[in-house]
């Protein structure tokens, strides 16, 4: 599981950009590479045949790379997507488990101030350069991983849990309570570790540069068959940006914490806010 600490955030969205710039130069290098072979080549390597020959490969080659390109992207855009969709689950279902503790009654307020804790701990650590929660108290998130499983905020909720045990139902509508509050507390253990084993989608580095290998290829054959002039160098470079600047958005992609791209906090600031206004009402 990858942990990355608060103040890594800037360094991996940077390791990310100077990827996509090697790229760049990458592609723009292999473009000028065949233009200047193009430029030492006999006249029999520059007839129709072997343009059409040359054209021929490159259609084959622009085409398995664009449809790596699109699987790439797509499984970027799934990743970011279900990590997203696990946040919000995660959040809704922790409001479901302080309601529900409400619903139990008094007995269960300091299961629900440990639930505010953590949830604000969550937060904190989560978004470090976001406002920090305020109202309510919480652990020190300055040391905590930014992404996985925290050792403090994994014993902030075992201690839900045996606080929720521990309680005794005197009566059957308690016990019903108590019966959906352990199931909902489950729920939430689940929806945790969902967002938990999202962090451990990765893209593949192989794959990556396998792509990377086949763009400098195609740049290269680009080089070797465009014309010698401005125009032709300027629709290169502009090509290399969109790929580079489509590769880098696919990195980001997947990393749904800590990148430029990166999941809103609503949703757990919502679930916060929604426990403190639950435990200031009457």
């Amino acid at each position: 599981m990858e942990l990355i600490q608060p103040n890594s955030a800037g360094r991996s969205s940077m390791r990310e950009f100077t990827s996509a710039f090697v790229v760049f130069i990458l592609l723009c290098a292999s473009s000028l590479i065949g233009l200047y072979v193009q430029s030492r080549l006999r006249a029999e390597h520059r007839s129709a045949d072997t343009r059409e020959l040359l054209q021929l490969v490159i259609g084959t080659l622009v085409t398995f790379a664009a449809l790596v390109l699109g699987l790439l992207t797509n499984s970027a855009a799934v990743t970011f997507d279900q990590a997203s969709h696990d946040r919000g689950e995660y959040a809704m279902r922790l409001m479901d488990l302080d309601r529900c503790l409400r619903n139990y009654g008094p007995e269960a307020e300091t299961a629900r101030q440990q639930l505010r804790s953590y949830t604000a701990a969550v937060v904190a650590s989560t978004w470090p350069a976001e406002p920090h929660p305020a109202g309510v108290t919480y652990p020190d998130t300055a040391k905590m991983a930014r992404t996985g499983e925290d050792p403090v905020l994994a014993r902030l909720m075992n201690r839900i849990g045996m606080e929720i045990y521990g309680l005794n139902a005197p009566d059957a509508l308690r016990a019903h309570l108590l019966q959906g509050c352990l199931d909902t507390y489950f729920s939430v253990l689940r929806a945790r570790a969902a967002v938990i084993e999202d962090t451990q989608r990765k893209m593949s580095i192989p794959f990556y540069w396998v792509l990377v290998f086949w763009l400098i290829v195609v740049f290269a054959c680009f080089g070797l068959c465009s014309p010698r002039n401005g125009l032709a160098l300027l629709v290169i470079i502009l090509g290399a940006v969109s790929l580079s600047t489509a590769l880098f958005v696919i990195s980001e992609l997947f990393r749904p914490y800590g990148g430029m791209i990166g999941i809103s906090s609503t949703t757990m600031r919502a679930a916060l806010a929604h426990m403190m206004q639950a435990s200031e009402s009457p």
